[in-house]
């Protein structure tokens, strides 16, 4: 690296790392915690997030007659979207949408899937609620400080900031440019050894550079992934003005956006389950994938449009597929599909960073991994600040000396 370019970079990485800091050890902290949503939630109120067969054998009923149900409990509430699976021991969670202007006091239902009884409910992230939102508080302060639009939007500030500097500070772990000729000297890769090791007997200040300079090596790739994702979920303008020109996306959003409602009935949601079905079926054998489980069927009224999703064997999350089909509310004809990988380059990078950031995938195994990767992104933050603290003192005892040398 030239000598000029060093420092530029140096000041680059500080600055960065100093304006990040505070948002990325909140980012580290509550991510680990998400990693564990499920388990947590079922833990802190079991009666709400668990429901058990009440005898061996029970059936479960059909969802869409739970969606009745909830529809004509909340009369003050569009119920337009409908789960049609949920994991083993949990109970089902249908999400409510306010038909006028008043605001709702619930958004989200909890129903036992095999007696239809109402085991909880909770406006999603309002901590005044009490335990039940514990969870959606803290991943409320994960992607925007629970502060709202301005929060969504500094997050994706700094996100596509900690992408840059994800760059920059790999580039400040590489060997300085040699002055001999490199015949002479050691090899690159050689010089590179040290960045990526911790000296253990060196004093605090060399085992926290180090912490911080080795960490950020052997976790570059992790870091790089949530960074950008990070861009993706807070501000994915800025993310497909980036992806889209080089990478291929299916225009499913753009079709559906653009549809208008046909005039007359629309098909009823029975009906409209099983012309998903038969859609999606026709979808598969044409795109030569398998479903492997039926998730949600959603309805648009102001597109008049419907969508069902599975998860199929183009998903890569564990649950909760996004392999989808839309198709108009009235005639049932298809509109456009969206697979989660396999047909756009874009589409399927960004189905993998999501799938990684969310730790939705490879069971508790990567859960763990993404837990201990949100406390490493928290302790970066703190040895990147530890070190330039340390540094500032050193250059402040340097001034002072060359002052009383004067």
């Amino acid at each position: 690296m030239r000598l000029a370019l060093r420092p530029a970079l140096a000041a680059m990485h500080r600055y960065a790392g100093l304006l990040m800091a505070g948002f990325l050890l909140v980012a580290g902290l509550t991510g680990s915690a998400l990693a564990w949503t499920d388990e947590l939630e079922g833990v802190i109120m079991p009666a709400v997030f668990r429901a058990s067969p009440p005898t061996p054998g029970a059936m479960v009923l059909d969802p869409l007659l739970l969606r009745e149900q909830i529809a004509a409990r909340f009369p003050q509430a569009q119920v337009v979207y409908a789960p049609l699976s949920r994991p083993a021991g949990h109970s089902m969670v249908f999400y409510l949408r306010a038909s006028g202007e008043a605001a709702l006091e619930h958004d989200e239902v909890f129903v036992d899937p095999y007696t239809g009884a109402v085991l909880g409910q909770r406006l999603w992230g309002e901590i005044g609620q009490g335990l039940v939102n514990l969870l959606p508080f803290i991943e409320r302060l994960h992607h925007s400080l629970a502060l709202g639009d301005t929060g969504l939007l500094v997050f994706g500030i700094v996100a596509i900031i900690w992408t840059v500097d994800c760059f920059v500070g790999a580039a400040l772990t590489f060997p300085a440019r040699l002055k001999k000729r490199p015949s002479t000297g050691k090899p690159w890769l050689v010089r590179w050894r040290p960045s990526w090791l911790v000296r253990r007997h060196g004093g605090s200040y060399k085992l926290v550079f180090d912490l911080h300079r080795a960490g950020g090596l052997w976790l570059w790739t992790m870091l790089l992934v949530f960074a950008w994702s990070g861009v993706a979920f807070n501000l994915y303008g800025a993310y497909a003005a980036v992806m889209n020109p080089f990478f291929a996306h299916q225009p499913a959003e753009e079709i559906v956006g653009r549809h208008q409602a046909a005039p007359g009935p629309h098909m009823g949601w029975q009906q409209a389950r099983s012309q998903g079905r038969l859609l999606m079926r026709d979808l598969a054998r044409s795109e030569s994938f398998a479903v492997i489980e039926e998730n949600a069927l959603a309805y648009e009224p102001g597109l008049g449009v419907y969508s069902y999703k599975v998860r199929s064997s183009r998903d890569v999350r564990a649950r909760k597929g996004l392999t989808t089909i839309f198709f108009d509310a009235a005639s049932g004809q298809l509109l456009a599909s969206w697979l989660p990988t396999g047909t756009a380059s874009g589409d399927t990078i960004r189905s993998w960073i999501s799938a990684l950031h969310m730790a939705s995938m490879w069971g508790w195994p990567f859960k763990l991994f993404v837990c201990a990767m949100g406390l490493a992104v928290a302790m970066l933050s703190i040895t990147g600040v530890l070190v330039w603290r340390r540094k500032r003192q050193g250059q402040a005892q340097l001034r002072l000396r060359q002052l009383t040398e004067r």
